[in-house]
C-alpha cells in the first residue's frame, strides 16, 4: 500500500506506532507550509515471507492432448444440441398451448353464437305469439261488434215493425 500524507513530525511519529505491526517504510517528500510531506509504503505480512513471489502470474495452462481436445468439442456440441432441443421443445409447448388457446377461443365463439342465435329466434317466436295473440283479440272484438252491431238492427227493425 503507498500513502501520500500531509502531516507534523509529531503525528508521524503517532501514526507509525498505530501500524507498528506491520512493515513500513517512510519517506520526507518535501517541506509545506502547513507540516511536511510523506510517502508511507505498507508491506503485509505475507508480502515479507520469502517464500511468496514478487509479482504472481496466472497459473500456466497445461498443453491439452488432441483427445482432451476432440472430448471437450465433443461435449460441447453435447450441451448445444441439449440447449437447441430444450428450445424447441418449449417452442413446441408454446405454439400447443396457442393451438389450445385459439381452439377454446373459436369454441367459445361458437358456442355464444349459437345461443344468441337460439335467444333472438325465441324472441321472434315470442314476439310473433303476442302479434298472433293480439290479432286474435282484436278479430274477437270485431265479432263481437258485428254481433252487437247485428243485434241493435234487428231490436230497431223490431220496434219499427210494432210501432209502425
Amino acid at each position: 500500500c503507498l500513502f501520500t500524507i500531509d502531516i507534523s513530525d509529531a503525528m508521524v511519529s503517532c501514526w507509525c506506532l498505530c501500524f507498528s505491526d506491520t512493515d513500513m517504510e517512510v519517506k520526507q517528500l518535501d517541506k509545506r507550509a502547513s507540516g511536511q510531506s510523506f510517502e508511507v509504503i505498507l508491506k503485509s505480512p505475507s508480502d515479507l515471507s520469502p517464500e511468496s513471489p514478487v509479482l504472481s502470474s496466472p497459473p500456466k495452462k497445461r498443453d491439452l492432448s488432441l483427445e482432451e481436445l476432440q472430448k471437450r468439442l465433443e461435449a460441447a456440441e453435447e450441451r448445444r444440441k441439449s440447449q437447441e432441443a430444450q428450445v424447441l421443445k418449449q417452442l413446441a409447448e408454446k405454439r400447443e398451448h396457442e393451438r389450445e388457446v385459439l381452439h377454446k377461443a373459436l369454441e367459445e365463439n361458437n358456442n355464444f353464437s349459437r345461443l344468441a342465435e337460439e335467444k333472438l329466434n325465441y324472441k321472434m317466436e315470442l314476439s310473433k305469439e303476442i302479434r298472433e295473440a293480439h290479432l286474435a283479440a282484436l278479430r274477437e272484438r270485431l265479432r263481437e261488434k258485428e254481433l252487437h252491431g247485428a243485434e241493435v238492427r234487428r231490436n230497431k227493425e223490431q220496434r219499427e215493425e210494432i210501432s209502425g
